[in-house]
This record gives structure tokens, C-alpha cells and sequence, in this order.
């Protein structure tokens, strides 16, 4: 096993970006807007060292992506409430406006299906923590998608985070993973990651009939959608927990 990032393997980047998300990830998930700001060949372009690989007898298996900003500006919270959907916002903004990043946030680790269950994610968060202390940010901030909250959508998630194990670790496995790697929850994103659209379209994304009004518990959510069958809509707003990990 070898972890290198996208700036010192470049060639590697398709292969990478390539790894595929399990069968049942939520198909809804690529109706988030603020994404397009980050997509691939964005990331790979402005931060490809903030991007981490690792690979398993020279082939990609697992990646994690991070962003980064300048966090240090007045009009910036730490953990802010829009989350996801602000820091790929504020990355991009100073992107465009060559600000100098002091901060680094990451947007994602994944995993090849066939390896789960190898504690491949702890390894790629322990090599994102390396790369932002190489890049010289200050701070390495995750609004972190805790996967089990998916069994319990109507349960808010500040309930959800205070549940913990007799050992006193968080229920949540991927929330007890950053625990484990010396991550600290800073709070909620109430509003992390938004997804609207029309009604046609989470049908073909859900295969469910969207045809009743109110709350609509769809596969992978974390929360509900929230339908309105008279404006034709639906709009499904995530919560994600803020955690902060010191760089290595």
C-alpha cells in the first residue's frame, strides 16, 4: 500500500476520479449545485495536492479530496451553518479572487467498494491530515456525512450526535472513526448540503411516487424531502457534523 497525492502522480488523476461510489449511494446527491464548483478536473487543477490517494499494488483504491480557503475574514464562521455548500462556495471565491487558503476542508473520502471494510477510509484521513501540514494550512476542518443517521432520517441531528457507546465513542461509525483519529465534533451544519428540483426528477432518481405533500423519506437521506406537489418541487436539506482535525 502507498499513499501519494495528485501533485506528485498526476497521471493518476482519471484512475482516481475514477473509483465508483456503492451501488446504493444516493442517486439524488448529484443534484447539489454548489458540486459543480468542485467537480474533478477543478480540484484536480487548483488544489491536486490536497487530493490523496491510495493505491494498492500501483492502482488507485481510495481517495480523499480537499478544498481550501481563507478562513480568516469577519464575514466567515468557523462552522458554518450551510456547510458542504459554503465551503465549496468559499473555495471557489478565492480561487477566482487569488486569495492565499488557510484553511483546508475536506469534501471527501472514497473508497472502492470491493475494499470496504479495511479501515482504508482511517488510513486516507491520516494522509489527508499529513497533506494539509505539508501545504502549510493551519487547520483541517470536515463537515462529515455520518452514514448510519440514514436509518433514522426523521430523528434532528443534534439527537443523533449525542448518541454513544457504553465506551463512550459515537454510535456512528464514521463519526467514531474521526474520534478515534483525535478529531474533534465542533457542531452541526444543519443546512449542509441542499438539493431542489422538480418533482419528475426525484422520481427518476428515488423511484418513489412524490405525489402527497409534507416530508418524504428517500434512500441514503440523511433528512427527509421536503415535497410541495402544488409548486411541483421537492427540496432535501442535509445535516453534516463539523469536525476539526489538527494537520500532521
Amino acid at each position: 500500500m502507498e499513499i501519494v497525492t495528485l501533485a506528485k502522480r498526476p497521471d493518476l488523476a482519471e484512475a482516481t476520479f475514477a473509483i465508483p461510489y456503492p451501488a446504493d449511494a444516493p442517486r439524488f446527491m448529484a443534484g447539489n449545485l454548489a458540486g459543480l464548483l468542485v467537480r474533478c478536473r477543478r480540484v484536480f487543477r487548483l488544489w491536486p495536492h490536497l487530493v490523496v490517494v491510495l493505491l494498492d499494488e500501483g492502482r488507485p483504491v481510495a481517495r480523499g479530496i480537499m478544498v481550501a480557503y481563507n478562513a480568516d475574514r469577519p464575514d466567515r464562521a468557523a462552522f458554518p451553518d450551510l456547510g458542504w455548500d459554503q465551503v465549496a462556495t468559499w473555495a471557489a471565491e478565492d480561487a477566482l479572487d487569488g486569495l492565499t487558503p488557510d484553511t483546508a476542508c475536506a469534501l471527501e473520502i472514497a473508497v472502492h467498494p470491493e475494499r470496504h471494510g479495511r479501515g482504508d477510509s482511517a488510513t486516507v484521513l491520516q494522509a489527508m491530515r499529513e497533506a494539509v501540514g505539508a501545504a502549510g494550512l493551519g487547520t483541517l476542518v470536515i463537515p462529515v456525512r455520518p452514514p448510519d443517521k440514514a436509518a433514522l432520517p426523521m430523528m434532528p441531528m443534534r439527537e443523533y450526535v449525542g448518541r454513544r457507546r457504553p465506551d463512550g465513542l459515537p454510535e456512528d461509525r464514521w463519526l467514531r472513526t474521526h474520534v478515534r483519529a483525535g478529531g474533534r465534533v465542533e457542531g452541526i451544519a444543519e443546512c449542509s448540503m441542499t438539493v431542489q428540483a422538480p418533482l419528475e426528477k426525484w422520481r427518476r432518481w428515488t423511484g418513489l411516487p412524490f405525489d402527497s405533500d409534507g416530508p418524504v423519506v428517500v434512500d441514503g437521506g440523511l433528512a427527509p424531502a421536503l415535497t410541495s406537489t402544488a409548486h411541483d418541487m421537492a427540496v432535501y436539506v442535509e445535516p453534516n457534523v463539523w469536525v476539526s482535525h489538527e494537520p500532521a
